[in-house]
């Protein structure tokens, strides 16, 4: 009921993931991600714990394999999980239990990995990888935004999608994009629109939070506009 991708940019380390469902809330319960660190995807008969988990388990040294294998050993329901985890060196590794519903599917790439369950054909993670890959240069929100579409072009899942979401961290603590569509006919593309309105902020959002005084209207913007009042 699912399709959802993680991705790195090699050439700034950020680290994100896009997802769509057709139940709603899909942004608030699959993706787990810790800038610098890794990502993880916890869906199917989701358990949110295990997101959180393996997010430790990647801070504490731990690779993409060892964190999924260590989660999979965590829980007693893992027969109704299904994982993905992504560190960041860029590796990458899954779990589908046995108890997944079909069709049930993973592609792993150059830094990406996409998984999806309930899904209308097994090809669709294999898009979504080919689309992330195709152009290493542009913007990971691109990127993620060009998976999930082409995911959707490739099927999707059974049934008609109503919320994504599309998370980015860089180096900082907090997310650079946390963009959350749900209960909509068409998330994909709201989602897209989201992050092209919001993509040309991020840097501002960014300096307000680390260096105010730099930001529109903080202290020395406020010096320059009163000189020019003069």
């Amino acid at each position: 009921m699912t399709f959802s991708l993680l991705g790195r940019c090699a050439r700034t380390g950020q680290i994100g993931a896009a997802g769509a469902t057709s139940d709603i809330g899909v942004g608030a319960r699959i993706q787990h991600i810790a800038a610098g660190v890794g990502a993880v995807l916890t869906q199917h008969r989701t358990d949110p714990r295990l997101g959180p988990r393996g997010v430790a388990l990647l801070r504490s040294g731990c690779g993409a394999a060892e964190t999924v294998a260590a989660l999979v050993a965590s829980t007693p329901h893992e027969g109704w999980r299904q994982l993905a985890a992504l560190d960041a060196r860029g590796r990458t590794a899954h779990h589908h239990g046995a108890r997944v519903k079909a069709e049930r599917a993973d592609a792993h790439g150059r830094d990406c990995v996409a998984i999806g369950n309930i899904l209308s054909s097994t090809a669709v993670p294999a898009a979504m990888v080919r689309a992330f890959e195709a152009d290493p240069d542009a913007p990971l929100g691109d990127r993620l935004v060009a998976a999930l579409r082409a995911g959707e072009e490739a099927g999707g899942e059974h049934g008609p999608v109503i919320s994504a979401v599309l998370e980015l961290h860089g180096e900082h603590d907090f997310a650079l994009a946390d963009l959350r569509v749900d209960r909509a006919a068409d998330p994909i593309g709201e989602l897209a629109g989201l992050w092209r309105d919001y993509a040309p902020k991020i840097d501002e959002f960014v300096l307000r939070a680390t260096d105010p005084d730099q930001a529109r209207g903080g202290a020395a913007g406020s010096v320059t506009l009163a000189r020019h009042a003069r």
